[in-house]
């Protein structure tokens, strides 16, 4: 005999509406009553049935996931929390990767939209107009992207690359370099402003923009033969992967990290843990991302979404082995001339 919502309340102790709500809408029920019931929903192995459901509601009982490279991990781990958290709920999860493109972003959320009950958006690459119109068009919810009036779950990236400045500046580094993302990029953008802030914060620093690479490995390596000209001490990177390839090049050009130059990055991703020297970084609890943003769509979906406003998700600066006390300057710089030709 099938498993019902009032098996598992009975079991739980809980009413069958606190079941139906804890099983659909999770964000509406308190964190310790949600995963009791949930895991009694699972120890029964209760299935929705969600062709019921869906004829009674008109949905789908689907959502959809857009992100820009699934082969980032970032995006990978961000995905695990939207599918627990809807698969809890009862919805399937539709993804759909834009692989980094702004111009069939749009295109691929809208025809993604005809199959599903709402979208969550990843690190969204197009205007902020165009951000407006989709979510006029149908329930979104943004992931690491803020826009005015839209729903939006992000990280404090301009506190987060502070908190890496602080760390730099503590160890006496004076020449940091930042390697950039893509220029589409809202992240990006917001460490780029953390970065102009921080001189000044630290009038005495010596700041160098690197330009803008792609957020992969080989992204990192394209921007270390740079930094290695501009006579940076330390060289922020916009993610691990940029970091992990800035590091990659400069052992190749002979130069240690951080006995040379210290490298940091963003993320957190496995990597990070698993290159010699091991990479400081900023951690992003990705999985927790996910699952929030799957709550805020469901709330978007019950006519009460969340503003733009108290949804970041706390981050925490990871000190490992590539980031140490600076050398002297004419020590770590290939030369005064070089470095001054790049802007120092």
């Amino acid at each position: 005999m099938a498993v019902t919502v009032r098996d598992i309340a009975r079991i739980a102790g809980v009413s069958v509406s606190t079941v139906s709500r804890a099983l659909s809408s999770p964000g509406m029920v308190n964190a310790a009553t949600r995963a009791r019931v949930q895991e009694t929903a699972r120890k029964l192995g209760y299935a929705p049935n969600l062709n019921a459901r869906n004829l009674t509601s008109g949905r789908s009982g689907a959502i959809g996931l857009v992100v820009p490279d699934l082969e980032n991990p970032f995006f990978g781990s961000m995905a695990k929390g939207v599918q627990a958290r809807a698969r809890a709920a009862g919805y399937a999860v539709f993804i759909a990767d834009t692989e980094e493109d702004v111009s069939v972003e749009g295109e691929i959320i809208r025809g993604l939209s005809r199959q599903v009950d709402g979208v969550i958006v990843c690190s969204a690459r197009g205007t902020d107009a165009s951000i407006q119109q989709l979510s006029q068009e149908m329930p979104l919810v943004l992931v690491n992207r803020r826009v005015p009036d839209v729903s939006s779950i992000t990280f404090d990236h301009a506190a987060s690359f502070q908190s890496v400045m602080g760390h730099l500046v503590a160890l006496g580094h004076h020449r940091i370099a930042y390697a950039g993302g893509p220029q589409t990029s809202w992240s990006n953008s917001q460490r780029v402003q953390a970065f102009a802030a921080s001189g000044q914060e630290f009038p005495e620093l010596d700041l160098v923009e690197l330009g803008n690479f792609q957020p992969v490995f080989t992204g990192g390596v394209h921007a270390g033969d740079l930094a290695i000209a501009s006579g940076a001490t330390a060289v922020i990177a916009f993610n691990d992967l940029v970091a992990v390839g800035l590091m990659d090049r400069l052992k190749q050009r002979g130069l240690s990290v951080p006995g040379d130059i210290s490298i940091a990055g963003f993320d957190n991703v496995p990597i990070s843990m698993l290159v010699r020297p091991t990479l400081t970084t900023v951690d992003f609890p990705r999985v927790q991302m996910g699952r929030t943003s799957v709550d805020a769509l469901l709330e978007a979906l019950r006519g009460t979404p969340r503003t733009t406003e108290g949804n970041e998700i706390p981050f925490e600066l990871v000190v490992r082995e590539s980031t140490g006390v600076a050398k002297p300057r004419s020590a770590a710089s290939p030369s005064s001339t070089t470095a001054s030709a790049l802007g120092g």
